[in-house]
Parts: C-alpha cells; sequence; structure tokens
C-alpha cells in the first residue's frame, strides 16, 4: 500500500524560520517529523531544485519523504497540488490537494490525500478563512473520499488532540514548527500529543483508524 502522510508534517516557509531552513528541518525530523512540505515557490527552479535535493537528504536518514508543492516534482516523485489545479493531476508516486470546502471535495480524481483548512486562523495568512474549528473539519473529513491532514493555525496538543479527533490522519504545520526557538522539542511534544491522541481514536473508533472509511472513491487502485 502507498504511504501516505500522517503525523506532523511540516510545510516549509524560510522566509519566518528561525535560522537556515535545512537546519530547521534537520531538527524537526530529530523531534519524529517524517513528512515534510517543501514551498518556497518564489525561488527560481535551480536554488528549489537544490533545496529539495538537501532537504531529501535530511529526511533519506530517518526514511522520511519530501513532498514539493507544485506540480514539478523537482526530481522527485511526490507533490502537492493548490485546488485550483492543475486538473487532472500529473502522473507521480503521491499526489495531494489543498481543499477547503465540499465542492474541491468533489472535483478529486487521483489524489491520495488532502489537506483541509484553516481549522484555525493563521498568523501565515491573517485574515483567512473562515476558520473551521473541529466541527467543520469533522464535517468535511466526513465528505472527503481520502486521508485528511488539518491545516491552519495548529500550534498546540490540545489543537492537535482535537484534529485527530475530528478524524484528520495528520496535522500539517508551518509556523508552530518554523518560528519555534526549539523545532526539535516543538516537533517532539505535537508528535506525542498526535500519537496519544490517533491510539484513544483507534481504541474507540475503530473504522478510523489506519485509512478507514477515507479510502473510499477516486479510482484508487
Amino acid at each position: 500500500m502507498r504511504r501516505k502522510p500522517t503525523g506532523v508534517v511540516v510545510l516549509t516557509d524560510r522566509r519566518v524560520a528561525r535560522g537556515a531552513l535545512v537546519d530547521v528541518v534537520a531538527a524537526a525530523v530529530g523531534g519524529g517529523v517524517r513528512w515534510v512540505v517543501l514551498r518556497e515557490k518564489d525561488l527560481p527552479r535551480a536554488e528549489r531544485l537544490a533545496l529539495a535535493a538537501d532537504l531529501r537528504a535530511v529526511l533519506a536518514e530517518a526514511g522520511g519523504t519530501l513532498v514539493v508543492a507544485g506540480p514539478d516534482p523537482l526530481d522527485g516523485d511526490a507533490v502537492h497540488l493548490s485546488a485550483a489545479g492543475p486538473y487532472p493531476p500529473p502522473a507521480v508516486g503521491l499526489v495531494g490537494r489543498s481543499c477547503h470546502d465540499t465542492a474541491e471535495l468533489a472535483r478529486l480524481t487521483t489524489e491520495h490525500y488532502v489537506t483541509l483548512s484553516p481549522v484555525h486562523e493563521t498568523r501565515t495568512k491573517p485574515g483567512y478563512g473562515p476558520a473551521l474549528r473541529a466541527a467543520g473539519l469533522a464535517a468535511l473529513v466526513d465528505a472527503s473520499p481520502v486521508p485528511v491532514l488539518a491545516l491552519g493555525g495548529i500550534e498546540t496538543p490540545d489543537q492537535v488532540t482535537a484534529c485527530v479527533e475530528a478524524g484528520a490522519t495528520g496535522v500539517a504545520v508551518l509556523g508552530a514548527i518554523m518560528r519555534a526557538p526549539d523545532p526539535t522539542e516543538t516537533a517532539t511534544t505535537l508528535g506525542r500529543a498526535f500519537e496519544e491522541a490517533a491510539t484513544r481514536v483507534a481504541r474507540t473508533h475503530p473504522a478510523r483508524s489506519d485509512e478507514g472509511p477515507h479510502e473510499k472513491g477516486c479510482g484508487r487502485p
């Protein structure tokens, strides 16, 4: 079965990182992060390609995976696309897409997972919303044919727990790690909250464990 993002997934933003981006990601990987989404779309392709290579090297040591935001996988095999397109997705090994409502979820074709946002207000995109909160996230999780990562303003263990209880199979964070004085400690703390919540959910709602009901549809093999 194809691996899909789970746990704490880090989105990059070198402009707010409290250190060199590769160092911040390496510290987060030291705290248990195994999935990273490379953004930095404003960089020239050559610089972005070199950055992707550096991040893959960091993740490879821990058995992690780099996902590239946008349709160009930068010599990899995993991309994360915006809600706007392209449709259909490129034919790569792993495809994620940003979604925000049921209409966007209904457009999915061969994607393997989605992010749902914003769960909370976020400093990265002030004014972006309205925020889904736990109830709105849960409703969209139920409507999603693929596993869901919760995204947007998730910075505390309690927020991670609420997202898992709403049915998310992972939480995507940016500011919580990029701005952290100690990315390793923050990743460890959020990761522990995810694991504890996921264990409780698996015990009390077995159908939600693993990928359960969210593997239906979308022409999956």
